[in-house]
């Protein structure tokens, strides 16, 4: 594995609804961050009382160093599986922060600087299974981050699913890298490109 980059505090929101494996999604990348690229990371979690239909996030914080308080406060990342979670958790972001989408279920996003893909209609259509939604966010999530690495996300991936589910959850995995890698390019230069958006609304605000 290559070495990695340092990373001060970075903070990630996957969010949506009951029944779209987001508890499960950040488990998984909290464990590969931690234990597949040797980060110091933090996960925590919040579901409705409904076990489908009500609300449901996961929180990530990864660092290189020992994380001081382990829940986000200012996200770099918020993955939007509803549009109540879009709307609920944007302005939580940081200006440089980089907004991501399911197409069909956030049709009003609260900005036009969004990424977005079709993670339902992929799962069903292109997978078969609606259940493997989350592996296929995992995917594009690994796409976007600049310090993931990609064969450790899919070990870690491997070692928190059973065997039986192994082969459709790579084919999802694979499915979500490769269409983030697709429709969004090289993911330094989106980070870069938000990040001067940011600092230019900010020297107008000032």
């Amino acid at each position: 594995m290559k070495k990695l980059p340092q990373i001060d505090r970075f903070e990630i929101r996957l969010s949506g609804t009951g029944g779209q494996g987001l508890i499960t999604l950040g488990r998984m990348l909290g464990y590969a961050l931690a234990m597949g690229h040797g980060y110091y990371a933090t996960q925590t979690q919040s579901y409705g009382p409904e076990a489908r239909g009500g609300s449901s996030r996961a929180d990530v914080v990864v660092s290189s160093k020992p994380i001081s308080y382990p829940k986000t406060e200012n996200l770099d990342l918020l993955v939007a599986l509803s549009q109540q979670a879009c709307n609920s958790y944007y302005h939580y972001m940081k200006r440089s922060g980089i907004l991501l989408v399911d197409s069909q279920l956030v049709q009003q996003p609260p900005t036009n600087v969004y990424l977005a893909l079709p993670f339902t209609e992929m799962a069903t259509k292109k997978i078969g299974n609606p259940m493997a939604l989350n592996t296929i966010v995992l995917g594009a999530v690994t796409h976007l981050l600049p310090f993931a690495d990609v064969k450790a996300m899919r070990s870690a991936l491997l070692e928190n699913l059973p065997q039986k589910i192994h082969e459709v959850n790579l084919k999802a995995f694979n499915l979500g890298l490769k269409q983030a890698r697709q429709t969004f390019g090289d993911a330094s230069g989106l980070w870069q490109m938000v990040e001067a958006e940011a600092e230019s609304e900010a020297d107008f605000s000032d």
